[in-house]
């Protein structure tokens, strides 16, 4: 029997990033910062237009759910549950309303007051800010606010999640290129836990896929891709309460992107197979034309989705079997849910790796596409 090498490659690669990994698996600490965050809310009053939210265990553990998917114009993550006192920093709100408004998210005081800046007043709801009165009063129409919405350009919890990770991503793999420079080509330092993903990224995925002529020119996306990725899905199982890569907008950037490229970096040869498929009858391809054009629209936005709701998903169903532990309230419950959410951290883990290498692999798939060469064959039919 033969082993293929290139699966072997991927586990060593996989081995040696996921040892500094392992301790930041268990987001319990998220869970319960977030749950006394509704708790605390709920003894406190709400507002004219802003519901109180419901004091029932089950109610709170889904609330506190939704409070980890959803970005968030602050970063809370500790909460006294007695006394509501929030731990943690406010983050900018940055406005367009008749010229940039520029005020500090504590304005807020975390949903729960109307704030005033250059004599507009500003209410957070559900983590969308609108415009209103001193009053602090929404209009609804159906359940939803009918109030004016200013474009908002905010430093949200999320952007700062991107920006820390584009800074982590530029000191690696700065000090990875000025090791290269130094020592002859050899990796020191961090560089040596992300150069076997690197070269696996290059010969594996890009090589492969592209081809040896063409691959370099895309292997500064690919790299920027699959590491920008991996990165914010092992921020989103830290106890910070990061969901980046499980934040719609965001993989359908990423999406568009790939999309982007692949449109504009394409051979004739592949908007030719597109539009005047070879081989096909006349009357066919004036059918399947608009098929093949749809084509290329589903292919980024299957991965747009692959990455959004697995992301979602595994969340979702971890943060459940957590709060699993305030409903049974016993040390056999809370044992075995705690065990299970230990084991499942672990698989986020391999999941974190395993969605990034997808959408970098597909991604590859489709500039090769792009770029394939025309078969002397197809002339023949």
């Amino acid at each position: 029997m033969v082993i293929s090498k290139k699966p072997l490659h991927f586990i060593a690669a996989l081995l040696v990033a996921f040892m500094p990994l392992v301790s930041s698996a268990n987001p319990s600490n998220d869970s319960t910062a977030v749950e006394a965050h509704a708790v605390a809310k709920t003894e406190e009053a709400s507002h004219e237009g802003v519901h109180a939210e419901p004091k029932d265990e089950k109610a709170k553990i889904k609330e506190f759910i939704n409070h980890h998917l959803l970005d968030s114009h602050s970063f809370y993550f500790n909460a006294d549950e007695e006394s509501g006192k929030h731990f943690g920093f406010s983050l900018p709100i940055i406005l367009w309303d008749n010229g940039f408004q520029f005020f500090s998210s504590s304005k807020f005081h975390n949903g729960e007051e109307v704030a005033e800046h250059n004599g507009n007043f500003y209410v957070l709801h559900h983590e969308k800010i609108y415009k209103t009165d001193a009053s602090g009063k929404l209009n609804e129409e159906h359940g939803h606010p009918t109030n004016v919405r200013p474009l908002d350009f905010s430093i949200t919890k999320s952007v700062l999640g991107i920006l820390l990770i584009a800074l982590l991503m530029f000191l690696v793999f700065t000090s990875l290129a000025k090791s290269y420079a130094k020592n002859g080509g050899i990796a020191k330092g961090i560089g040596r836990i992300f150069e076997p993903i690197v070269l696996y990224v290059r010969d594996d995925i890009a090589i492969p896929n592209i081809g040896e002529k063409k691959y370099k020119k895309y292997m500064s996306y690919l790299l920027t891709i699959f590491f920008f990725i991996l990165f914010l899905n092992i921020l989103g199982l830290t106890p910070f309460g990061f969901n980046v890569t499980g934040n719609f907008t965001i993989t359908a950037s990423l999406a568009i992107l790939t999309y982007l490229i692949t449109t504009f970096t394409a051979n004739k040869n592949y908007w030719g197979h597109i539009f005047w498929m070879p081989g096909v009858p006349t009357p066919m391809k004036f059918i399947l034309a608009p098929i093949e054009l749809l084509g290329t629209i589903i292919k980024p936005f299957s991965l747009m989705i692959r990455l959004y709701a697995n992301m979602v998903a595994g969340h979702v169903v971890l943060m459940s079997i957590i709060g699993l532990m305030f409903i049974f309230k016993s040390w056999i419950g809370s044992s075995l849910s705690f065990g299970l959410a230990f084991a499942l951290s672990i698989l986020e883990i391999l999941v974190a790796f395993l969605q990034a290498y997808i959408f970098t692999m597909l991604s590859a798939l489709y500039f090769g596409a792009g770029n394939e060469e025309h078969h002397h064959e197809d002339a023949h039919h």
